[in-house]
């Protein structure tokens, strides 16, 4: 019985004193028994979190409240039980780091809000270009069919990234998208500030996108990459196509698990057999670790390590 909600949701607004806020935003989360991870900064607020239906109620009603979010949109999914651990509220310089030298205000330029049905609608124009907002690691799990994903880490490389591949984008109609919608607030405002005339941004982001009644998911492929213990969530209500693959043998896998060797921690895809075979290390290098958390947690002896890695 799914007696649970996740919410993520992130609004743009002032907030002056944030050591005082984020002091009484915890007490609050923690008298409501939520766990989860928000972040406070001058610029706004951005979390994702989970509890009982009635306490996450409450938490929705006890934001509304407050006049510096109003008009905030709650994003909001059933489960059966907490999808996190713990509850953290924290103070942040950026709610997302794209480490601008005059960095972009969402609530004075950003690319045009595009409803999910038509971003469906446009995708299908050949002259538009999809530009993935995330990280790598979200990509290989899911992403839009024939979409962008730059060759960066981190969003914060995008820019430099977009400098160095202008002829890509050159003339092209540009849409951008990412989980929620906050990265692409800024995203698409610096595009317009870089001269690109036609930015658009999904409305909502992707587990938006995979609820709209008339877009349904379409066009996208795998599953969305989500930041709580669920790790990912089905988008497209039409059609489910596999584009992640297994780390060691390169064949379709959804399969997600972090690398072994706790100094890495890399997330990669795998099966369980390919898990087991390679001690849940990403190389032979973190299989062999000797803080590898596969060979402790299944009590590996030395000569059983050796065995399993040199197969």
């Amino acid at each position: 019985m799914n007696d649970y909600l996740v919410l993520l949701y992130y609004h743009y607004t002032l907030i002056e004193d944030l050591e005082a806020f984020r002091d009484t935003h915890q007490a609050f989360c923690d008298n409501h028994h939520l766990l989860g991870r928000i972040y406070v900064a001058r610029e706004g607020i951005n979390g994702t979190l989970s509890g009982l239906k009635e306490d996450v109620k409450a938490y929705m009603e006890h934001i509304e409240r407050d006049p510096r979010f109003k008009g905030i949109v709650f994003k909001v999914d059933e489960h059966h039980q907490h999808a996190f651990k713990k509850m953290h509220v924290r103070v942040k310089k950026e709610l997302v780091n794209l480490s601008l030298e005059e960095d972009i205000n969402p609530k004075k330029l950003t690319g045009e809000y595009v409803e999910p049905k038509d971003f469906y609608q446009r995708m299908l124009d050949p002259n538009t270009l999809v530009l993935d907002a995330r990280n790598d690691y979200e990509h290989q799990v899911g992403h839009f069919r024939d979409s962008i994903k730059p060759n960066v880490r981190n969003f914060r490389d995008l820019p430099n990234w977009i400098k160095e591949n202008s002829e890509l984008l050159k003339g092209k109609k540009i849409l951008t998208y990412c989980t929620g919608g906050i990265r692409c607030e800024k995203l698409s405002g610096w595009l317009k500030a870089e001269g690109y005339d036609d930015v658009g941004q999904l409305k909502g982001g992707i587990v938006t996108y995979g609820k709209d009644e008339v877009a349904k998911g379409q066009l996208w492929d795998g599953q969305c990459y989500v930041f709580d213990e669920r790790l990912k969530v089905p988008i497209n209500q039409v059609e489910h196509v596999i584009v992640g693959r297994d780390h060691y043998d390169g064949t379709p896998c959804e399969r997600q698990l972090n690398c072994s060797n706790p100094e890495c921690n890399k997330q990669i895809l795998a099966s369980i057999e390919n898990e087991a075979k390679h001690l849940g290390g990403c190389s032979p290098e973190c299989s062999r670790h000797p803080r590898n958390r596969y060979v402790a947690s299944h009590q590996l002896t030395p000569e059983e390590v050796e065995t399993r890695l040199n197969y």
